[in-house]
């Protein structure tokens, strides 16, 4: 039963919380409750001391966690390593890709992969939390990084490009009155803690008030084009979002690139290789509307 019960002891130690260990691992509050304090009776120990704040280990808890770790990395290994051996196209597939990635056409791109390869079950993944592909949480991420650290299988599919982009009924109103370092314009961005970022002094418009502090792509992207402000896009977002236009004075610059992860167990799975083969071709395709002008 340790096997069973391990899992939900790992993701209270990772969350903090039954509530959030139960968002994920897909499980109920109460599940997550009743396999907790299981395992502390069958170990006679408390593992976790409760309070409002969470859940802390106790020390016996910090002595069973790497230990816990280790025993997950291996299931999560002899999974792979049979997984491994599959040479039929058939079967399922984890993806995991960010929010916002080319809204309009990525539904498209995997209805082709369907009628291409309709054995195969993809279970798709849209977050922008990066999901740990050794720790078995996807089997492909769409990735987009300047670099890639992981200890992964890695494929550089395509580098895009970017500018600052405004709505032109946003330049109608602002532009003319605008000072020579922004002076009465507003950036929509990420935000940070500092009222003045590094993005914001290092751009054309240092003196541009940052207003909207935003968490998505997307977002940001719908607040530029409904006239709120400007805020650097990649060119893609020219094909889903309407109405945007480069600032003046601005000069499209190369971001970040498309990486295509999986792990090195899965490199040689057939319904793996055909999704990768599948996304790389679909994506490169499209190279004219990630670069721009530098295509």
């Amino acid at each position: 039963m340790d096997w069973a019960r391990l899992p939900y002891f790992l993701a209270v130690a990772q969350t903090g919380s039954l509530r959030s260990a139960a968002e994920h691992i897909g499980a109920t509050h109460a599940t997550v409750d009743r396999n907790l304090r299981a395992l502390e009776e069958d170990y006679g120990v408390r593992l976790f001391d409760r309070s409002k704040q969470g859940l802390r280990l106790t020390a016996a808890g910090e002595v069973l966690l790497p230990m816990a770790e280790e025993a997950g990395l291996l299931v999560s290994n002899a999974r792979r390593k049979v997984q491994g051996l599959d040479e039929e196209a058939r079967g399922t597939v984890r993806l995991s890709m960010p929010a916002g990635f080319l809204p309009g056409r990525f539904a498209q791109i995997i209805a082709r992969f369907e009628r291409a390869y309709p054995d195969i079950e993809l279970r798709i993944s849209v977050t922008n939390k990066f999901e740990d592909i050794n720790r078995s949480e996807t089997d492909v991420s769409i990735r987009i990084a300047h670099q890639i650290d992981d200890d992964v299988v890695g494929r550089k599919v395509l580098q895009y490009s970017g500018n600052v982009f405004a709505s032109q009924d946003y330049l109608d109103r602002h532009w003319a009155d605008a000072g020579p370092a922004g002076e009465g314009l507003q950036w929509i961005g990420w935000g940070e803690t500092d009222p003045i970022p590094d993005w914001v002094k290092a751009s054309p418009f240092p003196k541009a008030r940052l207003r909207y502090m935003v968490r998505s792509p997307t977002m940001i992207g719908q607040l530029v084009s409904a006239g709120m402000g400007m805020s650097y896009l990649p060119y893609s977002a020219q094909d889903w979002i309407p109405g945007l236009v480069e600032m003046p004075g601005c000069k499209p610059f190369l971001d970040r690139s498309i990486w295509l992860l999986l792990h090195s167990d899965l490199r040689r799975t057939t319904r793996v290789r055909v999704l990768i083969d599948h996304l790389a071709q679909e994506i490169r395709a499209l190279r004219a509307i990630f670069l721009g002008p530098l295509a």
